[in-house]
């Protein structure tokens, strides 16, 4: 078949062009904002993508077009599929028919850790021999890819609780036909599209009831609003439940965590039983959450304890997830994806915590609806606790924020943080960011770049001016 994908550029877009690909399909595109890695895996794969919108794009008329979610009606493309009727379909669900119906699925889903703990379970089941198709909404190092497709019954998906096509707003992990799903933690984000946070809990309630009673529900029991969610169900819960966290209530808990520059080290105990030592090059305790996460389910489909402990030990993060993006001068650049502000707090703590001596110098972009909007105003003052300097990015694409709302107010923003004591500034975009910040760097910093964007391509203007 021919498939057409309008907004290709997405990350679970270009993941499942990718798959469509290696399933023998010829895949076209077209994007108006491409930037890597999604770019640079599409132009790797030879997939054709215009960089713009036309109708003309859709003669010869494909089999199937896919809609992005961030497309509206209005799109040139769009308009022309309506008006040829045209088959179209959502990214989510083309994922099910293809590639999720008919097989063992694990679909990984929470307001963070997402594709950290989608990567390692990728990870964690290929090397239990279970050689899974996946895809995850960034790069796994360890594969190099976004996405796999292979010839076994396991597949493992990145559930997002974001909506699915202009043309159905319900979430994409309601298309995913979950055996096992994982619910790192519940909070209130998207609320371009959610009211507050009891329908964000709605959406994962109705999510955890999908889940047949031959799987697993496991749930992070260290996030309140997971388990008033679970708890909601009472006796009408028809799938078994594993609970997962350091709290001591869990029947699987992270103990004795200690992290060094290297690896960082923990004990898992069941049902307060000791099952066994684990280490993993991932920094921060969150992290070690999604590992448990992944230990539970590697567990539920059998893989061994030697297998996963092996798996853990090797596994590289995912690319935009602390980083590395270089070193110059001894100033350490590292890349998060980091937008919530309970994400950016967790990011910083884990910095802080590896490289305790060293000055943590945080820059940051609000670029997510979320983070656009003046809803986490109060959150985001108290994210940054854990640097020493802190740079905050004008609002992206502000013109566009008080459709939806009041815009993040970046001068009081820049003036709570200052008020902890600490040098912080508001500058417009990346290139006044780079000319103020090269001059105050010094040997020792880590820079730490948090945008869910491509940021002017800050890092290596960064590097580039150290150099």
């Amino acid at each position: 078949m021919h498939y057409h994908l309008i907004g290709i550029c997405g990350t679970a877009m270009a993941s499942l062009a990718g798959m469509l690909q290696a399933r023998g399909h010829h895949v076209t595109g077209s994007d108006l904002n491409v930037y890597p890695p999604m770019s640079t895996m599409l132009e790797q794969l030879g997939i054709n993508v215009f960089p713009d919108y036309k109708r003309e794009h859709l003669t010869p008329a494909p089999d199937c077009v896919i809609v992005g979610n961030a497309i509206p009606r209005g799109n040139p493309e769009v308009e022309e599929t309506l008006k040829r009727k045209l088959l179209y379909r959502s990214q989510a669900e083309v994922v099910k028919e293809e590639f999720i119906r008919g097989r063992h699925s694990l679909a990984v889903a929470g307001t963070h850790g997402k594709t950290t703990t989608t990567s390692i379970a990728a990870w964690v089941m290929d090397q239990g021999d279970l050689n899974p198709t996946f895809l995850i909404g960034g790069v796994a190092q360890n594969f190099g890819h976004s996405f796999r497709v292979a010839d076994s019954d396991y597949f493992i998906i990145e559930a997002d609780e974001y909506d699915t096509a202009y043309f159905d707003k319900g979430p994409k992990f309601m298309h995913y036909l979950p055996e096992l799903a994982i619910v790192n933690n519940i909070e209130f984000d998207h609320a371009d599209i959610y009211r507050d946070l009891d329908a964000v809990k709605l959406a994962f309630r109705r999510f955890m009831n999908l889940v047949p009673e031959n799987g697993r529900l496991i749930a992070g029991w260290d996030s309140p609003h997971v388990r008033a969610v679970v708890e909601s169900f009472g006796e009408r819960l028809f799938t078994q439940l594993e609970t997962f966290g350091t709290d001591p209530s869990a029947k699987w808990q992270v103990r004795n965590a200690e992290f060094g520059e290297g690896l960082s080290r923990f004990e898992v105990l069941c049902e307060n039983q000791s099952w066994g030592e684990f280490q993993t090059p991932l920094v921060g305790e969150f992290n070690l959450l999604n590992c448990l996460a992944v230990i539970v389910a590697a567990d539920a489909w059998g893989v061994s304890k030697e297998k996963i402990t092996s798996a853990l030990a090797s596994f590289q993060n995912v690319k935009r997830r602390a980083e590395v993006r270089g070193e110059e001068k001894g100033v350490l650049v590292i890349d998060d994806f980091a937008h919530h502000p309970t994400a950016v707090r967790e990011t910083l703590r884990a910095l802080r915590a590896r490289y305790r001596d060293r000055r943590l110098i945080a820059v940051f972009e609000p670029r997510s609806w979320s983070s656009r909007l003046a809803v986490f105003q109060d959150d985001y003052a108290n994210a940054f606790a854990a640097a020493d300097y802190v740079v905050i990015a004008a609002v992206f694409d502000s013109d566009k924020v008080t459709e939806k709302g009041r815009a993040l107010d970046t001068r009081a923003l820049i003036d709570a943080i200052s008020q902890q004591g600490k040098p912080a500034f508001a500058l417009p975009d990346a290139g006044e960011i780079v000319t103020h910040l090269v001059p105050e760097l010094r040997e020792g910093d880590v820079v730490a770049i948090m945008s869910n964007g491509g940021f002017g391509g800050i890092h290596e203007k960064i590097l580039s001016a150290l150099r």
